[in-house]
């Protein structure tokens, strides 16, 4: 009998492989009965018996790709969800990659992924897949926050803060520095778990609203910040902003308008932006006894 998530053989009678820790369920979808391992038939109701039950899903390492399966017909159904994604890239990087030998390139790209990661998880954000010279992340889920929008741009910040300290120890080690742009975007998305080839979840967003995010990304100015007007209202007073105007963005009909974080704004916490927009009069009545 061999593992149906990593192949190995297993020993008669055993419940759970002893290489990857798969359960070995022979469970027949159809009415729920146990069947021995092995049987292709379910014994009770005569229906054709699936593959055994891959192993729980582990937490995904931020900095993977996400080879996805597909899952049975309804185990896709996704939840609607308000998030902010954020797109990172590394500008040059294809240059760079030329220009020097793959492992010098890397040597100095990978700890400027590192340092935009670290900066999404400093925030509470969840890094959806890293590329080669970027990073897709996206802050209020699958951790909800209310204020996912405002921990975007703060991770924003902190990368480009980073990256200009890392670009100062390449140019004392005698190599060009780099710099980034980010763009982000807040809306609805639909936000489901697909299960890759080693077993994990990876949660992924699904909607325009990403897209958007992708293309604020290609509109940033190198080390710069670039966001909608969405994600600049829940962010006023918290950030400053230099409005760039509307623009026109491939794959949107209408021109957008887009905005660069500039840097912290005054304000630090809820309260301090209601009172900022005017705080609502508070009424009192007299209680007034015969």
């Amino acid at each position: 009998m061999c593992c149906a998530s990593c192949g190995s053989e297993i020993a008669a009678g055993k419940k759970f492989c002893g290489d990857c820790g798969a359960e070995q369920s022979n469970r027949c979808p159809k009415c729920g009965a146990e069947n021995s391992l092995g049987k292709r038939f379910c014994g009770d109701c005569g229906a054709a018996l699936g593959a055994a039950a891959p192993a729980a899903a582990a937490p995904a390492r931020a900095g993977t790709r996400i080879t996805a399966l597909v899952e049975p017909a309804g185990e896709l159904d996704g939840e609607r969800k308000t998030v902010t994604a954020l797109f990172a890239d590394i500008k040059g990087s294809t240059e760079l990659e030329q220009d020097l030998d793959p492992e010098e390139a890397r040597a100095i790209i990978d700890p400027a992924l590192k340092l935009m990661i670290a900066a999404v998880h400093r925030y509470d954000g969840y890094v959806v897949q890293s590329t080669g010279d970027g990073i897709f992340a996206m802050f209020g889920a699958p951790l909800a926050h209310e204020d996912h929008a405002q921990r975007a741009l703060y991770a924003s910040l902190r990368m480009q803060e980073d990256l200009r300290r890392y670009s100062l120890t390449l140019r004392e080690r005698g190599w060009a520095p780099i710099e980034i742009r980010v763009g982000a975007n807040t809306g609805e998305v639909v936000v489901r778990a697909i299960h890759t080839a080693q077993g994990r979840a990876e949660y992924t967003p699904i909607g325009h609203s990403a897209n958007l995010a992708s293309r604020m990304q290609t509109v940033a100015a190198t080390g710069t910040i670039a966001v909608t007007e969405d994600t600049r209202k829940l962010c006023e007073g918290y950030f400053t902003f230099r409005s760039i105007g509307p623009t026109r963005v491939k794959g949107v009909s209408e021109a957008v308008n887009v905005h660069e974080v500039t840097g912290l704004g005054p304000l630090r916490t809820r309260l301090q932006a209601s009172a900022r927009r005017g705080l609502s009069k508070l009424l009192t009545t007299r209680n007034c006894s015969s």
